[in-house]
């Protein structure tokens, strides 16, 4: 792609780097066989080359934000599914994440959409908080219908039919491996997770204590700044980044880390990208550090290997296997999570079209609900499909998505791969 950036423009590291990612597309629409909003809308501008194009006009021209812009920037999930697919290598993530800073910083939304996005930015990356507001959403259902914006009923339909306990693993502390110590690693404990599901990171631990890791939860881990990053507001993200990046590194104070394990894909993604994030910056060095022990969860245990399989799952429990974006297109890891499903005792199975997006994407599902829905409705389709006893996924936000369009028991990889090798069941299978 031609582009006519000024030399004072191309002074700009971003700029300079949005210009490289430009040029290397050379228009020839693949991204769009594999982008959901195309296939959902069919409208050009709502492709990644649609919105490459708007892009670049936008930026080329310095020109703040018209709302035309916005809308279809807004539409885009950030699946980067047409990175997967683009044989040109654009790296659509970082002009995507350029476009929406550029957006935040010229274009004067709605008071609504002020509103709405200053309350997700202040309740989401805050366990406490977020608990709260699921249980006032919780007593809201009942009138749900009655809101008089799509937006807000989405967000009271996201509160879980049970809001779980605090769990004691949110606290700072070091787990000491069951048997001989084959690794040291830090868990990132998420944020809005830790509000959502409780289970997760206990069956993290577990498995992990169990294949010989001594684990270190940092103390007063926050959000690794992944939810804000996604809404262009770069100052906000970046905070939260530079103090999970100093919290995840203090974990090293009693003896080097192997690795840092994660088990929410959304931010696994945003985590191994820390390095771009803060190229040029003070903690640069630091940024790279924990960009290159980042390891999810699935990546590390294929590494590591399984503990003994304590009781094979009945019958060979027949489990839908959903891969979730930030995994399979963001961190390029499709093959360990079923391989590891597999040698546990499951029969995995995979949906038609699994490289589409979900609609969860994060905030997704709340700025933008009727598209989410029509994707949330396509994915539960072909899940269901396969007639699976159990669907598992790598990522909250892709669990609560798909859960709320089915009566289909949605659990986490982890869970799963836990309750194989010695574990407890999984709490939604026992209430299934």
């Amino acid at each position: 792609m031609q582009t006519h950036f000024t030399p004072e423009q191309l002074s700009d590291p971003l700029t300079a780097r949005s210009n490289k990612i430009l040029r290397t597309c050379v228009h020839c629409g693949f991204c769009t066989a594999t982008c959901p909003t195309y296939k959902v809308l069919g409208d050009e501008l709502d492709s990644p080359r649609g919105r490459i194009y708007l892009m670049k006009e936008m930026l080329e021209s310095g020109r703040p934000a018209d709302a035309k812009t916005v809308k279809h920037i807004d539409r885009c999930l950030g699946c980067l599914s047409c990175m997967t697919t683009c044989p040109s290598g654009v790296h659509y993530a970082h002009l995507l994440e350029h476009g929406r800073e550029h957006i935040e910083a010229t274009y004067r939304r709605p008071w609504r959409d002020r509103t709405l996005r200053w309350v997700l930015r202040q309740v989401l990356p805050y366990p406490s908080r977020f608990r709260l507001a699921l249980l006032g959403a919780k007593v809201a259902k009942p009138f749900a219908q009655l809101m008089p914006d799509k937006r807000l009923r989405a967000m009271i339909g996201m509160a879980p039919a049970t809001i779980p306990p605090v769990s004691r693993n949110d606290e700072g502390q070091t787990l000491p491996a069951i048997g001989e110590r084959r690794a040291r690693v830090a868990l990132m404990i998420g944020c809005a997770q830790r509000a959502l599901n409780t289970d997760i990171n206990d069956a993290t631990i577990r498995l992990l204590r169990r294949a010989g890791c001594e684990v270190v939860i940092p103390q007063d881990f926050g959000c690794c700044g992944a939810l804000t990053l996604h809404m262009g507001l770069e100052a906000d993200g970046k905070a939260r980044a530079r103090d999970s990046i100093a919290r995840l590194l203090a974990a090293e104070a009693d003896g080097p880390l192997d690795a840092i394990i994660i088990n929410t894909s959304g931010c696994g993604t945003t985590i191994k990208d820390y390095g771009h994030l803060f190229a040029g910056d003070a903690v640069e060095a630091d940024a790279r550090r924990v960009s290159a022990l980042a390891r999810d969860v699935t990546e590390f245990m294929a590494q590591l290997g399984l503990p003994a399989i304590a009781d094979q799952p009945k019958q060979k429990m027949r489990v839908a296997y959903h891969s979730a974006c930030s995994l399979q297109h963001g961190q390029q890891i499709r093959s360990a999570p079923k391989d590891l499903l597999t040698a546990a005792g499951f029969q995995v199975v995979e949906p038609a079209d699994a490289h589409l997006c979900c609609g969860s994407a994060g905030t997704y599902n709340l700025l933008q609900p009727e598209l989410s829905a029509e994707l949330k409705s396509r994915k539960v389709s072909t899940l269901e499909a396969l007639a699976p006893q159990v669907i598992a996924a790598g990522n909250i936000g892709c669990m609560m998505q798909i859960g709320g369009g089915t009566n289909v028991p949605v659990v986490h990889t982890v869970e799963l791969l836990d309750w194989a090798t010695g574990g407890p069941q999984p709490r939604a299978l026992i209430s299934a």
